[in-house]
């Protein structure tokens, strides 16, 4: 395995492994990996010429301020979201860790460094993995969403088998 291959395997497989070593619920962390992005989309600019503004002898690239903002909703929901993730649940939960990973993989390559992210997305795993990409979204995204809806917390007078 060459070094780029590995800078994607280790993409993918950290999210999925602290996530599941600290029971976090990856449904919540795929969600804010979304939110981050769409911060991404927005702020990115305006954010940019913000940090400038009070930074100038900082020279910060665009690249390390779209990261900031794509990773930090998903790492700050993480850090809250530690140890919430009980029983049986936990082995459900590696399916939307899973997608973590990979959606990780997609957004966090093409804001690497540009050699970095240039031999990367020469590898066929990368152009498999965009090839993937709306499955991976899709998928990632339905599995969050069902497993949200089926988390919603039971009213106290709900209870299995009770009849009225």
């Amino acid at each position: 395995m060459n070094p780029n291959q590995a800078i994607v395997v280790g993409l993918l497989a950290a999210p999925v492994l602290v996530l599941m070593i600290l029971r976090i619920n990856a449904t919540l962390v795929f969600l804010s990996l979304c939110l981050g992005y769409v911060l991404m989309q927005f702020l990115g600019a305006d954010t940019q010429s913000f940090a400038e503004t009070f930074m100038t002898h900082a020279a910060m690239s665009t690249n390390v301020m779209k990261l900031v903002l794509l990773l930090f909703p998903a790492v700050f929901t993480a850090l809250f979201m530690i140890f919430t993730v009980r029983g049986a649940k936990l082995i459900v939960n590696i399916l939307p860790a899973v997608a973590v990973g990979c959606l990780t993989v997609l957004l966090v390559v093409p804001l690497l460094p540009p050699g970095t992210s240039h031999a990367i997305t020469g590898l066929t795993l990368w152009q498999q993995a965009v090839r993937l990409q709306a499955l991976i979204v899709g998928a990632g995204s339905l599995i969050s969403l069902l497993f949200l809806w089926l988390q919603r917390p039971r009213r106290s007078g709900d209870e299995k088998g009770k009849r009225h």
